[in-house]
């Protein structure tokens, strides 16, 4: 049976957080998700210089997991990911492919000295989980201010937008990962 697998890498919240975004997942997304426990080495993915994660690296490895019958894997983690023309990203995901990763480092108020609120972390992380999916799903950045697709470059963008997908974005839900979603 098809369904998405959700990697905990560097990621241990005692279902707080996991849980509900695993039920969120599925509804929004129509698959069953599955906890998969990660099978590489995310050291390998560190960059000491930088004292982050590279995501692209994540997302290769992602990318080399077993068969399990997964369509697609969406890692998470709390670490700090970034891209080399980048300071940080929120995530990476493999355009119209089967890999993503979200990381829950910088949607935390308190990383903006902020108080601790778990919902508003919940909140963004959902947001930031379905919006990587639905890069996999063919998904490019939209242009409603109010879709999850729509580009967050800071964590206020992410606050503004919603947690579903436009009507323009929300056919390419539920369809076969190998057709292709004509350019917008």
């Amino acid at each position: 049976m098809s369904h998405l697998a959700l990697v905990p890498i560097y990621f241990d919240d005692s279902g707080s957080l996991v849980d509900p975004l695993v039920r969120r997942l599925e509804r929004t997304l129509g698959l069953e998700v599955r906890i998969q426990r990660p099978w590489f080495d995310p050291e390998e993915c560190f960059d000491p210089s930088r004292g982050q994660y590279r995501s692209t690296s994540l997302l290769e490895r992602l990318l080399t997991a077993p068969p399990d019958g997964a369509e697609r894997r969406l890692g998470i983690t709390s670490v700090d990911l970034f891209i080399p023309v980048l300071t940080f990203v929120f995530g990476e995901a493999q355009l119209d492919g089967t890999a993503a990763v979200v990381s829950t480092h910088r949607l935390a108020p308190e990383m903006y000295g902020l108080p601790p609120d778990a919902a508003l972390l919940a909140a963004r992380t959902e947001k930031e989980a379905i919006h990587e999916v639905g890069h996999t799903l063919g998904l490019v950045h939209c242009f409603d201010g109010t879709c999850v697709m729509h580009a967050s470059t800071y964590v206020e963008e992410i606050d503004l937008k919603g947690a579903q997908f436009c009507a323009g974005c929300r056919p390419a839900v539920g369809r076969p990962a190998s057709r292709a979603i004509p350019a917008r």
